[in-house]
């Protein structure tokens, strides 16, 4: 049998951790790695076009499996690309290992040709980087890298020379066993002792969900309904909290609708339960609060704490349940269900009044258009900016679909790379990405990569030519708009052009048979929707601090925005409400 080399061995770990593609554009450092690859019949090599997209594409794998997922760039700028799509990849939590390919070994520190240090750039956005330096390090050296990715959630980085790649790999290399999963955090009895205390002696309590709430939903509504709790989130909670949820009350922050910011300030004891929430503006000051989440790090980061809690949500309401007490009074809940279901029935009327034949198309038609149309279990992506408001306000979760985006890292540009990670998991499934025409065009040549795969994703273009968000952080600072105009190409003809289906959609009576179309379309699609510039959305409640000068004028183009099927959720939920 023929020696291994140490991309091989390399190679071959990765397989064992459960990797099944390595994301990433060809370099000469790599090509042992790739070659390796080539060769292995458990693993595969994406060419995406670049390497940003590799470490988006990696991202939401991870997040779709919740397994390792892998990446690749080669030496100084091929690395270098990586960057961003694992920022995002590390603050999404997602268990990515990447591959920063390097310099030769033996002129490292010398002003080599492409020559960085990968190992140094990359601490900022992984729990572990380090370099390769002998072939007899690098077993130990990527095991450790794996179980960091996979033990606490983000991004590891290994630094690999390329001419240690082809170096023969050590004679009976162990092979260890690997971390491959991640275990429950049960809270120490002190701290549940002190959280039953604290909800047993509070009137109102709300609970304010984020993403943590993961395969917690029958826990969170267990106990929402034992303690008579309104139950709000955050946008990374939405997918796994707000389905099924006869106590939903929205969501809070710069996107929110309904009532979660009234639940948050109006309760005497406010429970964050797996969320990072970051605008801190949003969550009030004067009332009791309590978080709960698995990583210790962001406990308290956020707000003053009365008691922190570390622990993962499902464990920790485990052991609630059975000891709080059950509250009878459902004033408060009842209060802010009635609070919801008004605050939507008031915004709905900003899509349903005459959108159906306003040109340009209202893009809030087009969210409640598309959620009516795709797949029950369709996962989503979603471009940072305005098509992040229409997915949180449209997009119905349901328990089977996933709605990932740029959500902790704000990149632009992430919905198509996303979603080719994503539809790599299952060929079968629906695969929407929801892109704007800034971040489409900004990584447009991975549409090239749709068709060379032949990937099923659809992709819907929301079509305004214009940085939408970026006009609205403008008029926030009172400033005319500047620089925010795209010139932009009919995009269907580009995907047509391309070999793959494209249909442009300017009047809203032919959406919905575009979109059912492109989702009959068996290879890839693109459905270019032009859509309306000002249709702009302001969060439900404003303040200085919140937000600095919204100039009046904005009151005469921004509209409050729709909440599609949200509304009969409200409806539903009001109608269960018990009747003096």
């Amino acid at each position: 049998m023929a020696k291994q080399n140490v991309a091989e061995q390399f190679v071959d770990i990765l397989v064992r951790a459960g990797v099944r593609r390595l994301y990433g554009v060809v370099g000469d450092s790599l090509n042992p790695v790739v070659d390796a690859v080539r060769r292995h019949a458990a693993i595969d090599w994406i060419h995406v076009r670049h390497e940003e997209s590799a470490a988006f594409a990696a991202g939401a794998e991870a997040q779709i499996t919740g397994r390792l997922a892998a990446c690749a760039g080669s030496c100084g700028p091929g690395n270098l690309h990586l960057i961003n799509g694992l920022y995002d990849a590390h603050r999404s939590m997602a268990p990515v290992l990447a591959l920063a390919s390097h310099i030769p070994s033996s002129e490292i520190g010398l002003g080599y040709f492409q020559e960085t240090h990968p190992d140094r750039l990359f601490q900022e956005c992984s729990h572990y980087s380090e370099l390769i330096s002998s072939p007899k390090q690098m077993p130990r050296l990527l095991q450790t890298a794996v179980q960091h990715a996979v033990g606490r959630g983000g991004v590891s980085v290994v630094s690999l020379p390329g001419d240690i790649a082809a170096e023969p790999a050590p004679e009976k290399a162990a092979q260890s066993a690997l971390v491959t999963s991640r275990p429950t955090v049960r809270p120490g009895d002190a701290e549940i002792d002190r959280l039953v205390e604290m909800i047993d002696a509070a009137g109102k309590v709300t609970l304010f969900c984020g993403s943590g709430t993961a395969g917690a939903h029958a826990e969170v509504m267990e106990f929402a309904g034992k303690v008579k709790s309104p139950v709000g989130h955050a946008l990374r909670g939405k997918e796994w909290i707000q389905y099924d949820n006869p106590y939903d009350v929205g969501m809070s922050g710069l996107l929110g609708y309904g009532a979660a910011y009234e639940a948050t300030h109006e309760c005497d004891l406010l429970i964050l339960l797996g969320t990072d929430f970051p605008y801190h503006a949003f969550l009030p000051g004067d009332v009791r609060i309590a978080q709960v989440d698995v990583r210790p790090e962001v406990i308290g980061r956020r707000s003053r704490l009365d008691l922190a809690v570390w622990g993962d949500v499902r464990e920790t309401l485990r052991c609630l349940i059975p000891r709080v007490r059950e509250k009878t009074d459902r004033r408060f809940l009842d209060r802010m269900l009635k609070k919801h279901a008004d605050a939507l029935e008031g915004v709905v009327k900003a899509y349903t009044r005459k959108v159906d034949k306003h040109v340009p198309i209202h893009p809030e038609y087009v969210a409640a258009v598309l959620d009516e149309v795709a797949d029950d279990d369709a996962v989503f992506t979603v471009d940072t900016g305005m098509c992040n408001v229409w997915a949180a306000r449209y997009v119905s979760p349901n328990g089977r679909r996933r709605i990932i985006g740029s959500f902790s890292h704000g990149s632009m540009a992430n919905a198509l790379p996303m979603a080719i990670g994503a539809q790599f998991t299952d060929r079968r499934r629906q695969v929407v990405s929801m892109s704007g025409d800034g971040g489409f065009s900004m990584l447009m040549g991975e549409f090239l990569t749709l068709v060379q795969y032949d990937l099923p994703v659809k992709v819907v273009l929301f079509d305004n030519s214009s940085l939408g968000m970026v006009e609205l952080e403008m008029m926030v600072a009172g400033l005319p708009s500047y620089g925010t105009a795209n010139t932009n190409p009919d995009f269907a003809a580009v995907a047509r052009a391309c070999g793959a289906f494209g249909v442009r959609v300017e009047k809203p009576k032919h959406l919905a048979g575009a979109l059912r179309d492109a989702f009959r379309h068996k290879g890839p699609a693109l459905v270019d929707v032009v859509t309306d510039p000002n249709a702009l959305s302001i969060p439900p409640k404003i303040s200085a601090e919140m937000v600095t000068g919204f100039a009046l004028s904005a009151s005469k183009i921004v509209l409050d925005g729709g909440v599609g099927r949200m509304l009969q959720m409200a409806r539903s939920n009001l109608r269960n409400v018990p009747r003096p």
